[in-house]
């Protein structure tokens, strides 16, 4: 430990001198009411220190004591259905403890509650052999989330004690023995410096798809479990809208939604909306599943920036139990403002646009934590952890410095679009502009396990969107009518591509939620309605006779969206119904033409 006396206060950032005995990234105490706060520069004995609380009315001459550990987070049973701040303070039990609705200074909560007992099962015996990562035993922390107690790292040896039973998370639930014969004394919870990732054994090539739910990103943008996206977009285009359906929906075990430098109202909906939600995995509550960190705009800026490898080293911790984690961040661009403010306060030369020079790698620091890894252990298990980050450049210009570090980084570019929202096509994903660079992997992974030649199918819809986009500048020029019956027959499909199927609304109980084998149905029905068209052309119908004998079965192509899981047959059998329609389209005056 070292005391020191501030000289100087800046907003967020204090500087204290006779700190000679310090180090960079050690967490101290901060004047009379003791505030919590982060050294991150040194020079000489002189501290710089980013303060994670409200520093106004501390002065110059007040002490400063290190506890000389760096920021840390605390993992055990507890953590989930939580609400953090940016530090993982809870704030439930803050509020308890303060009688207030706000951050009170100086206040100091455990964050996990150390007299809850939680019922602990055994899962080695007296005489095992464990290494880092190897699963002593469990605890039922919620009724979907089996939280697995871990050999903490840099630890292994032979069990002398283990027993089942109720524990509070700092007793002593097995102990060790160790090479050199000391006992190590294993509790429910360890810590974890959130500034440095967690070790596994190796990384491996992402491949399974994360089922979101949403038809634009599955189908044309799919991400990957162990994938990083970003979603970038301006004000009002969707983003957190977003972030939410993947929260709610994306087929993984864990939850973190770092709400960061976003406004309070956003977090509330997810309070509000959360619990109520029904997982269609598990079919119990989305929150028995999720971690909120909260360091909305209204709460200390120098804790957004910690608020991020907050989330990330919880999501570890989860992954490293074999579990499939995402983390949504909201949004990194707020982040990345919280490290211009303090690169500022520190006289540092800046980069483009006043960001520090060393944004890239910062970023590039965050997405390189997610990714699908072999575990450290003996049992062998898989985690993943997919990273999706919202960028809010401003105006929706992506050239910016943020938006441009970041898809340096991610392999997703979900791309949002002020026209498209303003014309309440939602989700406002540009399918021109956006990209995966996972596509040919999930391809090929879904044709594998589901037996169907679904990267094809999602292709031909691509370039029929791409072609509309072709015909839209001799439509605008010289009209509709200017076209061959042929491509007109190419824009009708690419309208109901759009509007029936990319077309999704987050508020509608069914269409909030597809699910990929309901996706296939849907897309399968639009592309064999453009195809037979095609082929009733081919045979002598006209452009006109083909929509005037088919507006009740692309009616119910459209409606598709709002039929019901357990319905699902009705989608199937409309693949028959549009054979049978162009039949009789083209008995009805398309074969008496003769052919084109």
């Amino acid at each position: 430990m070292s005391q020191g006396k501030i000289i100087k206060v800046s907003g967020p950032l204090v500087v204290a001198s006779g700190m000679q005995e310090a180090n960079i990234q050690d967490i101290c105490h901060v004047g009379h009411l003791g505030l919590i706060g982060e050294i991150i520069e040194m020079r000489q004995d002189k501290a710089s220190i980013q303060v994670y609380e409200e520093t106004s009315g501390i002065a110059p001459g007040e002490p400063v004591v290190t506890t000389g550990h760096p920021l840390s987070v605390e993992l055990g049973p507890g953590i989930i259905s939580q609400m953090f701040d940016g530090i993982q303070r809870p704030l439930d039990t803050f509020k308890t403890a303060t009688q207030s609705d706000f951050l009170v200074r100086g206040t100091n909560v455990d964050v996990l509650d150390r007299q809850k007992e939680w019922a602990f099962e055994a899962r080695k015996q007296v005489g095992d052999w464990v290494t880092t990562g190897d699963v002593v035993g469990v605890v039922q922390e919620t009724s979907v989330v089996e939280h697995r107690i871990m050999v903490p790292n840099g630890v292994e040896g032979k069990l002398t004690k283990i027993e089942s039973g109720n524990f509070t998370v700092d007793a002593v639930a097995y102990e060790l023995e160790l090479e050199d014969g000391q006992v190590y004394q294993g509790k429910l919870m360890q810590l974890w410096p959130v500034r440095k990732g967690r070790p596994f054994k190796r990384k491996l090539a992402p491949q399974e798809p994360l089922v979101t739910g949403q038809r634009v990103i599955d189908t044309f943008f799919p991400v990957t479990k162990g994938g990083a996206a970003a979603v970038p977009g301006p004000f009002g285009a969707g983003k957190t809208v977003v972030q939410h359906q993947i929260a709610k929906f994306a087929n993984v075990d864990i939850v973190v939604y770092v709400g960061c430098g976003e406004r309070g109202n956003e977090m509330t909906d997810v309070l509000n909306e959360f619990p109520e939600l029904i997982d269609p995995n598990t079919g119990q509550s989305i929150m028995e599943r999720t971690v909120l960190i909260a360091n909305t705009s209204n709460m200390p800026v120098a804790a957004r920036e910690a608020s991020i490898y907050t989330g990330i080293t919880i999501a570890e911790y989860f992954r490293d139990m074999g579990y499939s984690v995402a983390i949504m961040a909201d949004s990194t661009s707020r982040w990345a403002e919280a490290l211009r403010e303090m690169s500022g306060r520190l006289e540092e030369m800046p980069g483009d646009e006043g960001y520090p020079a060393y944004l890239g790698s910062r970023i590039a620091e965050y997405y390189e934590r997610s990714g699908r890894v072999e575990v450290l252990g003996s049992e062998g298990l898989e985690g993943t952890i997919t990273a999706i980050g919202a960028v809010s450049p401003p105006g929706g210009d992506t050239s910016e410095p943020v938006t441009q570090n970041t898809l340096r980084i991610v392999k997703v570019f979900w791309g949002l679009d002020a026209q498209l929202a303003q014309k309440r096509h939602f989700p406002s994903i540009n399918w021109l502009s956006s990209y995966s660079l996972y596509s040919d992997e999930v391809g090929q992974y879904i044709n594998q396990q589901e037996k169907i030649e679904w990267a094809d199918k999602v292709i031909r819809a691509m370039n029929i969107l791409q072609k509309e986009s072709e015909l839209d500048e001799i439509v605008r020029l010289v009209g509709i009518d200017s076209l061959s019956d042929r491509d007109r027959v190419t824009m009708n499909a690419a309208k109901m591509i759009r509007e029936d199927y990319l077309q999704q609304n987050a508020f509608d109980e069914v269409d909030t939620y597809t699910s990929f084998t309901k996706q296939v149905a849907m897309l399968n029905n639009i592309l064999h309605f453009e195809e037979q068209a095609m082929e009733a052309l081919k045979l002598g119908a006209y452009y006109n006779e083909i929509i005037d004998g088919t507006v009740e079965l692309r009616d119910k192509i459209a409606r598709s969206k709002f039929v019901a899981e357990e319905n699902l047959s009705q989608i199937k059998d409309l693949y028959g119904q549009i054979d049978q329609q162009m039949k009789t389209v083209l008995a009805n005056g398309g074969e008496a033409h003769g052919s084109h």
